[in-house]
């Protein structure tokens, strides 16, 4: 089902938040030319890191995310290439983004 892919805005938001993150939508109205598809902010009171799709099928072939927090936790220019949305959590916990915001259901 096309709306349960991690490429789905809505779908990786409601999966992040299912896991304890606050996750809020910045932007997902990118010009066609664009390679980038939407971007969301993760813990943005604190580590505020960004999150951009691209999808460069007519580049690549493949979709990436691209995680960005000014090198703060992330190194700069950070890749991501997954299908997985346990994948993307993985690398947040590596990197020591906190998931357990005060609305995080036990």
């Amino acid at each position: 089902m096309a709306n349960n892919k991690i490429t789905t805005n809505s779908y990786f938001i409601k999966r992040l938040r299912d896991s304890g993150y606050v996750v809020d939508k910045v932007f997902n109205d990118y010009s066609k030319q664009d390679p980038r598809c939407w971007t969301v902010v993760v813990d943005p009171k604190v580590s505020s890191v960004m999150i951009t799709l691209f999808n460069n099928h007519n580049y690549l072939g493949e979709d990436y995310f691209s995680i960005n927090d000014g090198g703060q936790f992330f190194p700069e220019n950070f890749k991501l290439k997954t299908s997985s949305i346990e994948v993307v959590i993985e690398y947040l916990v590596k990197f020591g983004i906190n998931n357990k915001s005060e609305t995080y259901r036990n």
